[in-house]
């Protein structure tokens, strides 16, 4: 798996004159890396498990595409389905820096707040009316309703956020730039991680019981 990384050292001598070491990892000296699963997975400083590649001569067409996406995945009682797509399951995406998810949402229903550390994320709507946004640093919202056809852009780190505002249900498509982005729910996040009670109290002007309530609503064990 390549990672793209990109470190800057900034060296200051003791003559005031500044140096710029500039390293990164390189780009894929190969047209693409079909992941071998006849060989053992290598674990990285990153504690990411990646397989070596096939050799070229025995990737087929099929490696190169997916058909997982016809319908909808299975929906959780919030009324939201997602098929996430990365090279574990659609090897031909192996170190081309890219991953997509397929999303539909139940009339009602959302996207709750998240975001991806390590990813920009463009979404595109096959169907259906969808009020979408994302938050900036500065806590300022960037949200509309984007219909069939129209795409919105949800920058790397940023937390955002869907709706179906329509009166049928939405299907979405969204594309990363990496094949391994994370997804941080921030409800989840918040209230089923084991932050410290008086903490979140603190921090939201709760009570000890309706952080209870919080908690098991989005305790990840309990959470489908």
């Amino acid at each position: 798996m390549y990672l793209r990384l990109f470190v800057v050292l900034v060296i200051v001598s003791l003559h005031g004159h500044i140096s710029i070491i500039m390293a990164s990892d390189p780009d894929p000296i190969q047209d693409f890396c079909i992941p071998n699963p006849k060989f053992g997975s290598i674990k990285t400083l990153a504690h990411l498990s990646i397989l070596p590649c096939k050799n070229s001569s025995e990737a087929t067409t099929d490696d190169f595409v997916f058909s997982g996406l016809k319908s909808s995945g299975n929906f959780t009682d919030t009324g939201l389905a997602t098929i996430p797509v990365n090279p574990t399951v659609f090897p031909g995406l192996n170190t081309l820096g890219m991953s997509f998810v397929r999303a539909d949402i139940k009339v009602g229903a959302i996207n709750p707040p998240h975001f991806h550390p390590r990813a920009t994320e463009i979404t595109y709507v096959v169907q259906g009316s969808v009020y979408s946004g994302f938050v900036d640093s500065s806590n300022r919202v960037f949200a509309r309703v984007i219909e069939q056809g129209e795409v919105m852009v949800f920058p790397r780190g940023l937390m955002h956020f869907q709706m179906n505002v329509g009166k049928k249900p939405a299907t979405v498509f969204g594309s990363f730039n990496s094949q391994n982005p994370g997804s941080q729910k921030i409800p989840s996040a918040i209230f089923g991680s084991g932050i410290d009670v008086e903490l979140l109290e603190k921090a939201f002007g709760l009570s000890p019981k309706q952080i209870g309530t919080m908690r098991r609503r989005f305790n990840p064990k309990t959470l489908k």
